[in-house]
C-alpha cells in the first residue's frame, strides 16, 4: 500500500495570505503546506481519496494521480471538501458515479451544497459535464471493503462535531481531532503507520496540540507516525530535528510505503 500526502496544512494553508513570518517565507519546500488531503494506492492498484481539499486538482497533477476509484470524507468542512468539483474530470472521463463515503451528516452537508453532483435529476447542458457522486453512508465502527482493503470508520471529536479518521488494514490516519477516546485508540492500535493531527504547540479548542499529538501517538503505538494539518509555527526541519525517533512530520508530496 502506498500513501501520498497531497497536503499536509490547516484551513489557512501555509503560507498564509497576507503572512510575512519567517515560515511563511521560508525557501524550503516543505514549509509550502496545502490544505490537508491524502490518496492511498492499494496493492491492488485502486486509487482512495481522503477528503478533497481546495487545492485537489493541482495536489492530484503533482502526485500524477489521474485516476480516483473512491472517496473518504472525514467530515464536511470546507478544507477538506471545497475541492469536490475537481473531481469532475475523472467521473467524466470514466462515465461513472463515484463512490464518496462518509458519516450520514457529512454527505447530507455536501449533497446540500454540492447538489448537482449527487442529485441525478440535475442534468449538465448537451457538450457540458458535472461531477457524479454516489454517496454511501457509513456508521461509526462500521467496515466496508473497497476494493481489495477493509476500511473503518473511527469517530473522533473536532470541538463541538464529530469526525471519522479511517483504518485502512495497516494504516491509520486521523486529521481534525481534538484528542483520541479509549475506544478510537483500541480501533486504531496495531496499525504501523499513524498520521495525526498537531496544530499548535499550545492547547486549541477542536484540534490536538503538538504535546496532545505525541501523547495520542504512544497511546496508538504505531511503528510510525507522521504528523499533519501543521501551521507557520514550525519550520519542518527544526521540528523534525525535535521530534522523538518514530514520529515525523510528513509534508505535500511525501510518499510512504505502508
Amino acid at each position: 500500500m502506498k500513501l501520498t500526502f497531497l497536503g499536509t496544512g490547516t484551513s489557512f494553508g501555509v503560507p498564509q495570505l497576507g503572512c510575512r513570518c519567517a515560515v511563511c517565507r521560508s525557501p524550503d519546500p516543505r514549509d509550502k503546506r496545502n490544505r490537508v488531503g491524502a490518496a492511498i494506492e492499494t496493492n491492488a492498484g485502486a486509487i482512495l481519496l481522503i477528503d478533497t481539499p481546495p487545492e485537489l486538482r493541482l495536489q492530484l497533477i503533482a502526485a500524477e494521480i489521474d485516476r480516483v476509484d473512491a472517496v473518504l470524507y472525514t467530515h464536511g468542512h470546507a478544507d477538506h471538501t471545497h475541492g469536490i468539483d475537481d473531481l469532475r474530470a475523472i467521473t467524466a472521463r470514466r462515465n461513472i458515479h463515484l463512490p464518496m463515503y462518509g458519516a450520514a451528516d457529512t454527505l447530507a452537508e455536501l449533497a446540500r451544497k454540492f447538489a448537482y453532483i449527487f442529485d441525478d435529476e440535475i442534468r449538465p447542458l448537451p457538450g457540458t459535464t458535472k461531477p457524479q457522486g454516489r454517496a454511501i453512508v457509513i456508521g461509526a465502527g462500521e467496515s466496508v471493503r473497497i476494493a481489495d482493503v477493509d476500511v473503518t470508520a473511527v469517530a473522533v471529536p473536532h470541538g463541538p462535531v464529530t469526525v471519522f479518521a479511517y483504518r485502512i488494514g495497516p494504516l491509520a490516519y486521523v486529521t481534525d481531532a481534538k484528542s483520541l477516546p479509549d475506544d478510537a485508540v483500541a480501533q486504531l492500535r496495531g496499525a504501523r503507520v499513524l498520521v495525526l493531527n498537531a496544530l499548535f504547540r499550545r492547547p486549541h479548542p477542536s484540534h490536538l496540540s503538538l504535546p496532545e499529538a505525541l501523547g495520542a501517538a504512544a497511546a496508538v503505538g504505531a511503528e510510525r507516525t507522521y504528523l499533519t494539518h501543521l501551521t507557520h509555527d514550525n519550520f519542518h526541519a527544526d521540528l523534525e530535528a525535535e521530534l522523538p525517533p518514530g514520529v515525523t512530520p510528513a509534508y505535500d508530496g511525501l510518499t510512504i510505503t505502508v
